[in-house]
């Protein structure tokens, strides 16, 4: 008797939790803000800044989300560490910003936010959720020249040409723009205009601008750009873009060409964007990998990224080089 009492207990709960959970989530769903065509309107000022690392740091090896007093003491140590670095030249977070070590900036133009990640309630350990370690997949013999390439150019002051891209603000530095779009140490600020036909991604850093085509095709494998052809549809509530034509000197961290990225938005409420990226490239990675973290809503506007118009600072740049030079010649 008591067994039957409880399956039958146990089966008007689970009739009496459907439709409670099934209203839930109808009642978020109309919270999101729509556009004319009944989709969700991603439009807005947005920004990805977090603590949460790409990699997962070796402290929490095993851990992919993290309690919030674990969260809240790796916080604390940023905190301290970019306080102790304020109006310094040197240290490990000025050398990350500067150029060779110079420090070209101190730590008050860093601006990566307070806060780890918080998705599904719970604090992410890495931007990295797949392979589950939280690590990018091994990098092939191909890409390990490339990066190698890469880096050598941080070092060559033979020719203004062959200094980086982000030095010579064509493109911003990180992959900010992307695809993938991913935080860097500042400027992690976005503005989304949506349209039936297309969705514009103006971006901080560099003042990159993305256009996603919707519902287009890829233009020709002969026509490439630094980032990429962009082209979406939405999958239900969720904007799927699919990204292709890169040219290398454009491609994410040592990737080639033939870099192909799948991004899905998500608005899963008023003031947030899930951004989940895919990254596929059989002749970089041993292996398909995904990151996901948010865009939260923030106020505007989105200032002037005015980098150096002009190049005026190259002069000095090639300069300091031809008087190293000569220096070393005497």
């Amino acid at each position: 008797m008591n067994s039957r009492f409880f399956a039958l207990s146990a089966a008007l709960a689970a009739l009496l939790a459907a439709p409670i959970a099934a209203q839930t989530s109808k009642s978020k769903a109309s919270a999101i803000p729509r556009a004319a065509d009944g989709h969700p309107d991603l439009s807005g000022i947005w920004t990805n800044a977090t603590l949460t690392p790409m990699e997962r740091p070796k402290q929490f090896a095993d851990k992919p989300t993290l309690t919030d007093a674990e969260a809240a003491a790796f916080e604390q140590a940023q905190a301290q560490d970019l306080k102790d670095e304020d109006g310094k030249s040197d240290g490990p977070i000025i050398r990350a910003a500067g150029s060779s070590g110079t420090g070209g900036y101190n730590a008050l133009f860093l601006d990566r936010g307070t806060q780890m990640e918080r998705i599904d309630g719970v604090k992410r350990s890495s931007l990295i959720i797949d392979p589950p370690d939280g690590k990018m997949p091994q990098l092939t013999a191909a890409a390990r020249g490339r990066m190698g390439k890469m880096l050598r150019t941080f070092n060559d002051y033979d020719d203004v040409k062959v200094r980086p891209l982000s030095e010579r603000c064509i493109i911003g530095f990180g992959s900010t723009a992307g695809p993938p779009m991913m935080p860097v140490l500042y400027n992690n600020t976005y503005q989304f205009v949506q349209t039936k036909d297309n969705i514009m991604i103006l971006v901080e850093m560099v003042h990159d601008v993305r256009v996603i085509r919707m519902n287009g095709t890829h233009r020709p494998p002969s026509v490439r750009t630094l980032l990429g052809d962009s082209i979406g549809h939405w999958d239900g509530d969720t904007l799927v873009v699919d990204t292709t034509n890169f040219r290398e000197e454009g491609a994410f961290y040592g990737a080639s060409e033939n870099l192909h990225v799948i991004e899905r938005f998500q608005r899963i409420s008023p003031d947030q964007i899930l951004y989940r990226v895919t990254i596929d490239d059989p002749s970089t990675y041993a292996k398909q990998w995904t990151m996901e973290f948010p865009f939260n809503a923030t106020p505007g506007p989105v200032y002037e990224y005015a980098c150096h118009e002009g190049n005026y600072a190259m002069t000095d740049i090639m300069g300091g080089a031809r008087k190293m030079e000569s220096q070393q010649k005497k």
